[in-house]
């Protein structure tokens, strides 16, 4: 189902996606692109609300429905429903995120009636079997007991627990163990009548089905879904706790995993397109940003170093990370924040930006070439606010940016050297 769509594309246009708005009699809006050449259909969807909707001392709760919606729904029962999806090799599943209660299905279109079927179940009449619930939340619990001791798992959490302590955001998505054990059929049946609510619902279709059939099919499967209450706009970014502080958890590992975490930008801030250019130079580049050659390249000090722009619903954070013996835990953590330093004093060369926006622009096809990452693509402009347009605007966007607006950002971001710094393992010196 991944085989490649027609999508023409040129340098500063943006891709040609001839994305059309459908609305069904009940309201229900989807963007569409049609597309016939091939008989596969992608359908993208997400309600709003994700993790950050799980009650209070029952984190993980979001991420278990997410695993129960396709074990059974209406008269079907877990191994009846996942045997249709076999059968006719409907790919279905969903995923509960930080801000985002995601959902996608990829079918031929000849499957479609049994595909919109099992969708619309799974969506209005999920069974939460009592057998169904223990052997998902098992296999959850089980997850989370062998990455109890990931340094990976546990760097995460502890950045994320320490940079947002009392918001959900402090939550890990997945719940833990104690967490997950409570939870019962009741609470999670109750929480997917919230969490699957058509206010604020984001819906995308690629390929092989008409606006007509689109707009009856969107009724049959999210028509009688309750319209719940809109949750509040994105405003000002939550202040991240804890900046100018580096925590360690002991472990007794020969690597010390590093994560760190600075202040970011909104997505609707107009300094994003300047700050995204200004990452992809610091560590948003695989092998030519400033953290890969300075880390990786000139010391040796690791095998890999990343950094990366993260814009939430309530908050907007530059996260980065790196993994190196323990004894140069402290010089790898030197070098990121030297680097970070010189971005705000001196800012980039002219041919890093350059550069910058060369890969940047000229990759941006790349996220085209089926259906199934079409619709991603467009379902992430739809969630973040942006209409169908913006894919005509964004390569411009981004050519427009100079040397001075990248500068401007740097000093903006990296102004205060302040960081929040999460180790796991037994780093030599680092403070």
């Amino acid at each position: 189902m991944n085989a490649p769509i027609p999508v023409a594309a040129t340098s500063l246009a943006g891709p040609s996606v001839p994305v059309r708005k459908v609305r069904s009699s009940a309201g229900v809006e989807a963007w569409l692109v049609e597309e016939h050449s091939l008989p596969l259909i992608a359908v993208d969807f997400a309600f709003d609300g994700g993790a950050t909707r799980d009650p209070e001392n029952a984190a993980g709760s979001a991420y278990l429905v997410s695993g129960l919606l396709d074990e059974g729904a209406g008269d079907l029962d877990a191994e009846a429903f996942q045997g249709k999806l076999a059968d006719h090799a409907i790919s279905l599943g969903f995923d509960a995120r930080r801000d985002d209660f995601h959902g996608h299905l990829q079918t031929l279109s000849s499957h479609r009636e049994t595909a919109f079927e099992l969708l619309a179940l799974a969506l209005n009449a999920p069974r939460f079997d009592d057998d169904a619930v223990a052997r998902v939340k098992g296999q959850v619990i089980s997850g989370l007991q062998r990455q109890a001791q990931n340094p990976e798992t546990l760097c995460r959490n502890a950045l994320y627990a320490a940079a947002f302590p009392g918001h959900p955001y402090g939550r890990p998505e997945k719940g833990d163990v104690d967490s997950v054990s409570r939870l019962e059929a009741t609470a999670l049946k109750a929480l997917s009548r919230d969490l699957l609510a058509r206010a604020g619902l984001k819906l995308v279709v690629v390929g092989d089905i008409t606006a007509d059939e689109l707009a009856r099919r969107l009724d049959q499967i999210f028509g009688a879904l309750p319209e719940g209450l809109p949750r509040a706009q994105r405003g000002e970014a939550l202040p991240i706790q804890g900046l100018g502080q580096t925590h360690t958890i002991d472990l007794d590992v020969p690597q010390t995993v590093l994560r760190f975490v600075g202040p970011g930008l909104m997505r609707h801030d107009p300094d994003f397109i300047a700050g995204s250019v200004l990452n992809h130079i610091l560590g948003g580049s695989a092998f030519t940003s400033r953290l890969f050659m300075e880390v990786r390249e000139k010391r040796g000090l690791a095998y890999g170093v990343s950094s990366s722009l993260l814009p939430l619903r309530q908050g907007a954070m530059l996260v980065g990370g790196t993994a190196t013996k323990n004894e140069r835990a402290a010089e790898s953590m030197s070098v990121i924040r030297e680097e970070m330093a010189k971005l705000a004093s001196e800012g980039p060369s002219e041919h890093e930006v350059a550069e910058a926006k060369r890969y940047i622009i000229g990759s941006y096809p790349l996220r085209f070439d089926t259906s199934p990452k079409i619709a991603s693509e467009l379902l992430g402009l739809a969630v973040n606010g942006f209409e169908p347009e913006f894919l005509s605007e964004r390569n411009s966007l981004f050519a427009a940016v100079t040397l001075a607006d990248v500068k401007r950002v740097a000093e903006r971001l990296f102004g205060d050297p302040r960081l929040l710094v999460q180790a796991v393992g037994r780093p030599v010196g680092l403070v």
